[in-house]
């Protein structure tokens, strides 16, 4: 049986742009308290548990939740990854389904908008996954990330059990892999919150 790392994909806490349903995508849109109590509460649920490191997304929303974490399960050091920055949304960042409807129509999904395409954000999101499992071998790894790149990213890995996927914010959910095989023992939990 081949083991490999335990990894914790955590969705950075919550934003005010969350809570008005605007895309965020690459924006750099901080927590707000709420967000900051959220991940607290993560740190909290983690305590019990051995996690080894911590790899987080450059985006300061993720990186915010990522070093209240740190802090509260005593993990020194935060890296940082590109591959699990949230999807580019082109010219939708920042805008609301009604601003989107008002100024492209019921069919702006079908334009062309400069968003990246979400085939490319699985791919991403899987590659930097497959390298985490075989680089931190036995190791309990957290990855605080981003709603659209998990979400994405289990579709691809495990297609069989998510045709679709929502992430809550500062969800935990547990990804393994034995014998080639991955596992999603624990999807999108907030039992903390």
């Amino acid at each position: 049986m081949d083991e490999t790392a335990t990894i914790g994909l955590i969705r950075h806490g919550i934003t005010d742009w969350n809570v008005q349903n605007r895309a965020q995508g690459r924006s750099d849109i901080p927590l707000n308290a709420e967000g900051r109590q959220q991940a607290q509460r993560v740190a909290e649920r983690l305590k019990r548990e051995s996690w080894d490191i911590i790899i987080s997304s450059p985006l300061i929303r993720a990186r915010a939740t990522a070093q209240i974490i740190a802090e509260g399960i005593s993990v020194l050091d935060i890296m940082e990854d590109e591959r699990i920055c949230e999807v580019d949304c082109g010219h939708i960042e920042g805008t609301t389904e009604e601003e989107r409807l008002l100024t492209w129509g019921h069919s702006w999904r079908e334009m062309d908008l400069g968003m990246e395409r979400y085939e490319d954000v699985a791919e991403r999101g899987t590659r930097f996954l497959e390298e985490i499992m075989h680089a931190y071998e036995n190791k309990n790894v957290l990855v605080v990330s981003h709603g659209a790149v998990i979400g994405l990213s289990l579709q691809k890995l495990l297609p069989q059990r998510f045709t679709a996927t929502y992430m809550d914010n500062a969800s935990l959910t547990l990804l393994t892999k034995s014998n080639g095989e991955w596992n999603c023992p624990l999807f999108n939990c907030t039992m903390h919150l």
